[in-house]
């Protein structure tokens, strides 16, 4: 069983405007899951609907009550990507002996070029094989929490050198 919990963020369809505000639209990651037609048990909970740079810590402890709170012992968390490796750090350094992918988005959910999909399908794969820890699957990569950074220029996580 696998238990998804979301945050929001560009995966689902959640555009930061300059003045601080989002817009959002009616993407969902069951949507994604149906369209695929996946055969795995999963659950599905919001924690909390927020563009990535307005996530608190207070958001995190929330996040982390709900990680401990499931039975489940594979936890997908869908995040946006400006602060996702603040998240996976906070999470990987309780070390909560669960394996946790955090996986989001470059390209706006709702848009027709998304690359959600397949970051939503590679993480959900990694999620059945990886040991327990926190990780960050993006774009064909995994990441463990305490060796990525995302690279504004390239907008691209990496692994610290």
């Amino acid at each position: 069983m696998i238990h998804i919990l979301t945050t929001g963020g560009t995966i689902e369809g959640l555009d930061y405007i300059d003045d601080g505000g989002i817009t959002s639209s009616n993407v969902g990651i069951e949507d994604f899951l149906y369209k695929a037609n996946v055969d795995f048990e999963y659950t599905i909970s919001s924690v909390f609907k927020k563009d990535s740079r307005a996530i608190t810590d207070d958001d995190r402890k929330l996040l982390v009550s709900k990680i401990k709170e499931t039975n489940a012992t594979k936890i997908l968390i869908t995040h946006g990507t400006f602060t996702m490796e603040d998240t996976a750090k906070y999470i990987g350094k309780l070390n909560l002996n669960k394996t946790i992918v955090l996986v989001g988005s470059f390209i706006l959910g709702s848009s027709v070029d998304t690359d959600a999909p397949f970051n939503l399908g590679y993480a959900i794969s990694s999620l059945q094989f990886l040991k327990p820890d926190a990780y960050i699957a993006m774009n064909g990569q995994i990441f463990n929490w305490n060796n990525v950074s995302k690279n504004l220029e390239t907008n691209k996580f990496e692994r610290n050198e």
